[in-house]
């Protein structure tokens, strides 16, 4: 996700890995310029950033320890705007939060990836459809709720916002709801007819916090919208979306300290559970290729149930892992998000996020061939993939259109894949395992 930014710092420490001179880290900082502003970073946020970094480097002595130090704790000054981070919820349920935005901002689709985010916490959400402005948008989120699970207030009968939204309060006190979002009319450009619907929507809902959702696609142009709406309005903090879509990514680093408001969430994908908290420590961790395995542990465990995962590990320690139990850890990375964004968390692999970039768990033909095979099998051929003889196989091959060659191949890289499990699942086994991703963390900070 912040490829981009990452190159720009990782070439510029290039710059002065071997020197501790001031020539050596005047050429770090006009890389790292030169770097930031063609990712489309602020110039004043630039200026500012590049010297901080001067400053702090010369006075502790230049030396490329001494540069890392200071251009990180420079980049979390930056990034580290007083406010809240991530979801903050109210002494007393429902926690109220008006989604704001621009019409074209993605905002109806973040409304859903922060209702499924606050689900997965398992928190009880009532998703309010007061944009009444869009025809498409009540019928957008009745597909997203449906597909998350959550539930939606609408009224088909009630075509003033103010209305829906208080009726959707009233059920939500009495249907015991942990949070309500609220999704707002947006336009495509900001005028009074809109200011004044949100102000009339904002005085009845009587929100906790207003987020403004921006468009990470309009580069600068984002930041002045959310400076905008936070004289007019007022914002608690901002979700930036599409920022998978942005091969620059600079509006990130210097959003917080523009609007003087909180980052508090990125979209960095189309499926629901492609959405970040933003914590400005371990992005600035991912930013300078460190990787955030706090992050990664946090959103392993909110996906993966302990008792099953338990049950998992036994199963594979006895060699009896088979293919519903693949499959079930398919779905279970599927809701992780996509697979280049988990390799950023990994250290020393954020460098290979870019080669998958591609790749995700729904769209993979290798793995829905493999899916197509399991469903040609019997229950019994699933449990025990050692019944899998020559008639077997042909007769799984003709039910999902492969080759036998094809199911033999996957067939044996599963059986490789399941003697590897059980070789890393026991004590000794991950002892390997942490030895071997040490190994590959230091190669990651060597070629750094």
């Amino acid at each position: 996700m912040f490829d981009t930014l990452t190159e720009s710092f990782t070439s510029a420490i290039k710059k002065i890995r071997f020197h501790d001179d001031d020539k050596a880290l005047s050429k770090a900082l006009v890389e790292l310029k030169k770097n930031l502003l063609r990712a489309d970073v602020n110039h004043k946020v630039v200026k500012e950033l590049i010297d901080k970094v001067q400053n702090e480097t010369k006075a502790n002595g230049i030396g490329k320890d001494q540069f890392l130090s200071a251009l990180k704790s420079s980049l979390y000054e930056l990034l580290e705007i007083g406010g809240s981070r991530g979801f903050v919820f109210a002494a007393n349920p429902p926690t109220v939060i008006l989604m704001t935005g621009l019409q074209g901002s993605g905002k109806t689709t973040t409304t859903g990836k922060l209702a499924n985010y606050l689900k997965n916490k398992q928190k009880k959400v009532l998703v309010v459809a007061a944009d009444l402005q869009r025809l498409a948008a009540v019928e957008q989120l009745r597909q997203i709720t449906a597909q998350i699970g959550v539930e939606l207030f609408e009224d088909e009968n009630i075509k003033n916002p103010v209305e829906v939204v208080n009726a959707a309060l009233k059920k939500a006190r009495s249907g015991i709801y942990d949070v309500v979002l609220i999704d707002t009319a947006g336009r495509l450009a900001i005028d009074e007819e809109l200011m004044q619907e949100l102000a009339d929507v904002k005085k009845a809902a009587q929100p906790h916090e207003i987020f403004y959702v921006a468009d990470s696609m309009t580069g600068q142009d984002a930041i002045k919208t959310a400076e905008v709406f936070k004289e007019k309005i007022g914002i608690h903090g901002v979700i930036l979306s599409k920022y998978d879509g942005d091969s620059k990514g600079g509006v990130a680093l210097g959003l917080s300290s523009q609007v003087q408001v909180p980052l508090r969430f990125i979209g960095s994908g189309e499926k629901m559970e492609d959405l970040e908290v933003f914590l400005p420590d371990r992005i600035v961790s991912r930013l300078m290729g460190f990787g955030d395995i706090e992050g990664l542990a946090e959103k392993t465990a909110s996906m993966i149930d302990e008792k099953q995962a338990k049950k998992l590990t036994k199963k594979i320690q006895k060699g009896k892992f088979n293919f519903n139990d693949f499959l079930e850890q398919m779905e279970s990375m599927k809701k992780m998000g996509s697979m280049s964004s988990i390799m950023g968390m990994i250290p020393g692999m954020g460098n290979m996020s870019k080669a998958i970039k591609d790749f995700d768990f729904e769209n993979s033909s290798e793995l829905k061939n493999i899916k197509a095979m399991v469903s040609s099998m019997t229950l019994k051929e699933r449990e025990d993939p050692d019944l899998l003889n020559a008639s077997r196989k042909q007769r799984i091959a003709t039910g999902c259109g492969l080759t036998q060659v094809e199911i033999n191949r996957m067939i044996k890289q599963f059986k490789n894949a399941g003697k590897m499990a059980k070789k890393f699942s026991g004590p000794k086994g991950m002892k390997d395992l942490q030895a071997m991703m040490g190994q590959m963390g230091g190669a990651g900070a060597l070629r750094r």
